[in-house]
């Protein structure tokens, strides 16, 4: 079985009298232990057909199935628990807690489970150790590089031990150097770790580090393109 699995799914947001078709008949399987690249100009569908992914929204018509679930069968808070266990969210803006230590901002998931907090500081301070960041624990947002914040962001996305990680285009805010640090961290934790890894993205330099390619135009699927491993 998919860890992932579309069929047909579409979304239509309405406006007043004006409707606007987001996405039309999206198809489309991915495996556990994939590294995808999902492409497509502003207004191709592919940050839509992230959101439903990452059940941040629901399709107006077809069939989500997410490791076993239909995702269109569940509530608000049901959304938010698989949300919270399947799923890794890194965003180009790195969207950390000014105020909050980086470890503090790698505790926040665990919070929502309920996880004792001695439990949490360990979890969050190997998770932190994981991406290079150690002796860098207290430090707040404004004392670390734009780099190191990406970084703070993936320990969040996966002290959790989620499955998936969906990254809205994660380098967007940093300059080549620091992309390509950021893409081989997700590329050794895809081949090491098997999560399977999403990322958005329009850059073709980003999506070569991936082992697939979907493509997106006008809301569909035009291209699926899988290459050697990365």
């Amino acid at each position: 079985m998919p860890l992932i699995e579309t069929r047909g799914i579409a979304k239509t947001y309405r406006l007043g009298q004006m409707e606007t078709l987001a996405l039309n008949d999206v198809s489309l399987s991915i495996e556990r232990g994939d590294f995808v690249a999902v492409m497509g100009q502003s207004g191709s569908g592919k940050s839509t057909f992230m959101n439903i992914l990452g059940c941040l929204d629901t399709p107006t018509s077809g069939l989500y199935m997410l490791d076993g679930t239909e995702v269109g069968k569940l509530g608000r808070d049901e959304l938010a628990e698989i949300r919270n266990a399947k799923i890794g969210f890194v965003f180009q803006g790195f969207n950390l807690l000014a105020r909050t230590s980086a470890v503090e901002n790698v505790e926040l998931p665990m919070i929502y489970n309920g996880m004792p907090a001695n439990e949490r500081r360990k979890r969050a301070m190997a998770a932190l150790k994981s991406v290079g960041l150690e002796g860098k624990e207290d430090n707040h947002p404004n004392q670390l590089s734009g780099g190191q914040q990406q970084r703070v962001a993936i320990a969040r996305a996966l002290v959790n031990d989620a499955p998936i990680i969906l990254a809205d285009e994660p380098t967007g805010n940093l300059d080549t150097t620091t992309s390509e640090e950021i893409m081989d961290m997700f590329a050794n934790l895809n081949r090491h770790s098997g999560i399977t890894v999403i990322i958005v993205t329009h850059e073709p330099d980003i999506a070569a580090f991936t082992r697939r390619v979907v493509r997106f135009r006008d809301g569909k699927i035009v291209g699926d393109d899988r290459r050697g491993a990365a």
